[in-house]
C-alpha cells in the first residue's frame, strides 16, 4: 500500500511539474478541465447520482468551464467567483460539518459541488498564467501541511481533531502542519521577488509578519476543505472518492485541501 502510494504520487509530481513548466496554454485548459471532469464525476457519486443524469452533471461543469476558460475575460469576472468561494468556505461549509449525521439532499450536493470545484479551477487558470511558480508554491503549502500533519500525528497524537468525520487527523498533527508552514511562509516572505500581499503603508517586518500569518490561514482553510471531503464520504458510505490514483483513492482525495486554498490564494495575490 505504501509503495503504491509513493510511486504514484511520484508520477504525480512529475506529471504534474512537466503540465505545469512546458505545456502551452489550450493544452494546460483542457489538462485541468479533465482533472475538474474526473473530480465532477467523483463528486456526483456523494449525492448517488447515476447514469444519464451523473454523466449530464460532469459535462455541465467541463462545459461550463471551457467556456468560461475560452470565452469569458477572466479578470473581470473571476474575483466574483473567489468571493463567493470564500463565502462557501467560510459560513457554509462550517455551517455544514456541524450536520454531521444527517446528509443534505442530492441536489444541495451537486449544487455544492459547483461551489467548490469551479473556482479553483478558475484559480488554478489565473494563478498559472500570472506565474507557474507562484501556483506551485501555493499547492506546496497544502502539500507540506499534509505531510507534516501526517508524521506529527503518528508520532505525537493524542487528541481526535474529528472523531466523527476523520478518526485519523488530530490536533497534535494541526500544530506541527501550522508550524511547519508558518516557517514556509516565514521563507516565502523573504525569498528576494516572491510575490507577496500588497500592505500599504506597513513596514517590512509588518508586512513579513502579514505574510506568514495569510500563509498559515491557507494552511486552515486547506484542513477544511479536508474535513469537508471526508464528511462527503462518511455520509455516502464511501472509504474514498474514486479509485483512479492507486494508494490514494481519487482525484478529489487528492484536491481537497485545495479547493478552499486555490480561490483565497488568487484573490489575495492577484486580485
Amino acid at each position: 500500500m505504501l509503495k503504491s502510494r509513493v510511486l504514484t504520487a511520484a508520477a504525480l509530481l512529475t506529471g504534474f511539474l512537466a503540465a505545469l513548466f512546458f505545456l502551452p496554454h489550450d493544452a494546460w485548459i483542457l489538462c485541468v478541465a479533465a482533472a475538474l471532469a474526473i473530480g465532477a464525476w467523483e463528486w456526483s457519486g456523494f449525492s448517488r447520482l447515476h447514469g444519464l443524469g451523473r454523466s449530464a452533471y460532469v459535462l455541465l461543469i467541463a462545459g461550463l468551464a471551457l467556456w468560461f476558460a475560452w470565452r469569458v475575460e477572466s479578470p473581470r469576472i473571476s474575483p466574483v467567483f473567489y468571493a463567493l468561494a470564500i463565502v462557501f468556505w467560510a459560513l457554509i461549509v462550517p455551517a455544514w460539518l456541524s450536520r454531521r449525521p444527517k446528509a443534505p439532499g442530492a441536489a444541495i450536493l451537486l449544487v455544492a459541488g459547483v461551489a467548490a470545484l469551479f473556482p479553483m479551477f478558475v484559480a488554478v487558470l489565473e494563478l498559472r498564467a500570472s506565474s507557474p511558480a507562484l501556483l506551485l508554491a501555493t499547492m506546496a503549502i497544502v502539500w507540506l501541511s499534509d505531510s507534516v500533519a501526517y508524521f506529527t500525528g503518528r508520532r505525537f497524537g493524542r487528541r481526535k481533531l474529528a472523531p466523527a468525520i476523520s478518526p485519523g487527523k488530530t490536533w497534535e498533527g494541526v500544530w506541527g502542519a501550522l508550524i511547519a508552514v508558518a516557517l514556509y511562509g516565514a521563507a516565502w516572505s523573504l525569498w528576494p521577488g516572491s510575490v507577496k500581499l500588497s500592505v500599504p503603508g506597513v513596514t517590512a517586518p509588518v508586512a513579513s509578519f502579514v505574510m506568514v500569518l495569510f500563509i498559515v490561514l491557507l494552511a486552515v482553510a486547506g484542513v477544511i476543505g479536508d474535513l469537508f471531503e471526508s464528511q462527503m464520504k462518511r455520509q455516502a458510505d464511501l472509504k474514498d472518492s474514486g479509485s483512479i490514483l492507486p494508494g490514494h483513492g481519487g482525484v478529489l482525495d487528492r484536491i481537497d485541501a485545495l479547493l478552499p486554498v486555490l480561490p483565497i490564494a488568487a484573490l489575495a495575490f492577484l486580485g
